[in-house]
């Protein structure tokens, strides 16, 4: 899952690094990705993984990193079972 969520944030996130050199804990904001970025991302990422973020988990804490995006899909999935 955190390869697909790579090529995602690479071609949506509109980082200035290269999303490869990211740690999977990295700070992606702090890595340069936008609000704006953030919602392209989550568009992006709903449409890969056929899941819709609910309100309450549209928040920074949930895009903050792979890691992290990893943790809301799979939260997501699992409610959804």
């Amino acid at each position: 899952m955190k390869t697909r969520i790579r090529e995602i944030l690479k071609t949506t996130g509109k980082l200035p690094v290269d999303v490869a050199t990211l740690a999977d804990e990295a700070d992606l904001y702090n890595a340069g990705l936008t609000s704006f970025g953030t919602v392209e991302l989550m568009m992006a990422l709903e449409e890969a993984f056929e899941v819709e973020f609910p309100d309450n988990m549209m928040n920074r804490r949930n895009f903050a990193s792979i890691a992290a995006i990893e943790n809301a899909i799979r939260t997501i999935q699992s409610e959804h079972v």
